[in-house]
């Protein structure tokens, strides 16, 4: 009797399992979840991410997952604002100074976080600035220019998205008084009114659309909630430097993040999360070298969270970068010109770490007579000033002038030099973790391209999302006008026949016949121009 040797009679057996069982179990296999998470660091030069690094002691999370740089001009200039960058970092179009959500010809964008959100993803937005300021927005809103923020926040509103957690309460409600310091230094109040006069806390409570949360502790409540607002100041989050001592009740960059990634991750097909550290950039801008160290590593830490995360989940892209530079910080200034050769990290991290606060922080302590001036100058560092330098602090004028002065000369003692108040134009560095990230040097506009094909969907699909109203519905043979009786709430009024169409402005939903009918966008009406997304 032949003896079958074995590699025949596992062929064997492997061709009786094969007509043993079937190929499929009746249903297809699902899909693995993916996530985005892109991580926009406002207004930082490269420097400042170095300086960061040597105040830390030791690597950040970024220094892990630097894959290349980013260009980062608009459409009309060398050097960006907030709002054309953060559009062409939403949306895949370069365009103008000021526009959010907008392309160069001013019509509205759809975002990468609006085709996610109608792809069937949850999306969501993190901020230490108003939810409404320039970047944040310019993923969730679209009007010709960044400062209408009751406009913004009522569009987020009825975006319907997921997760929102930051500032910008105020123009969520009618009123809103905060106090700040006027010429002399004494306290007044300012007012921040939504210019409609609607109170959309009021209106996220009383739909039950969302858990509304305000404190720290609300937020730490939250997990198992469907839907998040969390709005944890009247305008921007506390530094982070100066949060634990001065806004305790503040959740940082880290533990937002945290959350949000968490109420995200239930979704069985995955999400789109934006998150901002917003204030490197207000820091930036007041050429104060703490705020903005205190920001960079806020913000470092909430990309822990994210990396720890996506870590562990295996399918999730983490982009980090920031929109453009500011400042022209630089290690080094003109009193270095010969001795840089020999200057220890020391000369430049010591007289930073002697400061308890950034300089907002440092001069909120100031009390109206101004006798703790030499408490506030000592915990911005600022100890051991000579007759001249105290004499320049005590005689400011005014708190923004004592601010610049108590910055100018930290900055001279740390030996960092400012070259402007303002935006810079240079290349920035690009950060990915996961499956797809991008690489090399590549234009802003790449970015959003990039998530879109992680997540399988085509900004290009969504291109002809928004039409001009008016033009639209002439074609169609109604008759059309805008109702400004309310100019705060105009509205798109269509008729024909015994039909008659309302679009309100920033609303979800158009009217017809006195009966409201949801919509998968906001009508946007801005220059003029009624935009609606319409589908028969």
């Amino acid at each position: 009797m032949k003896t079958f040797k074995p590699v025949l009679i596992i062929t064997i057996l492997l061709s009786l399992l094969a007509f043993s069982f079937p190929s499929t179990c009746g249903f297809a296999a699902t899909p693995p979840k993916k996530n985005v998470i892109f991580m926009i660091m406002d207004g930082t030069n490269s420097d400042i991410v170095t300086l960061s690094r040597w105040y830390k002691g030791s690597g950040l999370n970024l220094d892990k997952i630097l894959t290349g740089g980013v260009r980062t001009y608009s459409i009309e200039s060398a050097i960006t604002d907030s709002a054309a960058a953060g559009t062409a970092m939403a949306t895949g179009e370069k365009t103008r100074a000021d526009y959010i959500g907008m392309n160069a010809d001013g019509k509205p964008a759809l975002t990468v976080l609006e085709a996610a959100k109608l792809s069937g993803y949850s999306t969501g937005i993190v901020s230490t600035s108003p939810v409404q300021h320039a970047t944040p927005a310019a993923f969730t809103a679209h009007v010709l220019n960044r400062n209408e923020f009751g406009d913004i926040g009522e569009q987020q509103v009825y975006q319907n998205l997921d997760v929102i957690l930051g500032g910008g309460s105020a123009w969520l409600k009618p009123k809103s008084k905060n106090a700040v310091k006027n010429d002399d230094g004494m306290l007044k109040t300012k007012q921040i009114s939504r210019e409609d006069g609607e109170n959309l806390v009021n209106k996220l409570k009383s739909d039950a659309l969302y858990s509304f949360t305000a404190t720290r502790d609300g937020l730490s409540k939250s997990r198992g909630a469907d839907k998040l607002w969390g709005a944890f100041a009247e305008e921007d989050l506390a530094y982070d430097f100066d949060r634990k001592a001065l806004s305790p009740d503040e959740p940082s960059l880290a533990e937002m993040t945290r959350t949000a990634i968490e109420l995200l991750s239930a979704n069985e097909k995955g999400f789109f999360l934006m998150v901002e550290g917003s204030k490197v950039d207000w820091a930036a801008h007041k050429n104060d070298p703490v705020g903005m160290v205190s920001e960079v590593l806020s913000f470092d830490k909430a990309v822990g969270e994210a990396l720890e995360f996506a870590k562990l989940d295996g399918n999730t892209m983490v982009v980090a970068v920031t929109d453009h530079g500011n400042s022209g910080l630089t290690l080094g200034n003109r009193d270095t010109d010969k001795t840089y050769k020999n200057q220890p990290i020391e000369t430049f991290i010591e007289p930073l770490k002697k400061a308890q606060y950034t300089v907002k922080g440092a001069t909120s302590r100031l009390k109206d007579d101004r006798s703790n001036l030499k408490d506030v100058l000592e915990s911005y560092g600022l100890s051991d000033l000579n007759r001249k330098e105290y004499c320049v602090m005590k005689e400011a004028k005014d708190v923004e002038d004592l601010e610049n002065e108590m910055v100018k000369l930290l900055a001279k003692r740390a030996n960092v030099g400012f070259s402007t108040h303002g935006h810079t134009g240079e290349d920035v560095f690009l950060y990915g973790y996961g499956p797809d990230k991008p690489a090399g040097l590549i234009e802003n506009t790449d970015l959003p391209r990039v998530f879109a094909r992680y997540l399988e969907f085509s900004l290009d699909s969504f291109s002809d999302w928004y039409v001009d109203g008016k033009k639209f519905f002439k074609e169609k043979g109604y008759e059309v006008l805008i109702d400004k009786r309310n100019p705060k709430n105009p509205e798109l009024v269509v008729k024909r026949g015994s039909e008659e169409l309302r679009f309100p402005e920033n609303k979800n939903f158009y009217v017809r016949n006195g009966e409201a009918v949801e919509l998968k966008g906001v009508n946007v009406h801005s220059g003029g121009t009624f935009y609606v997304h319409w589908e028969e």
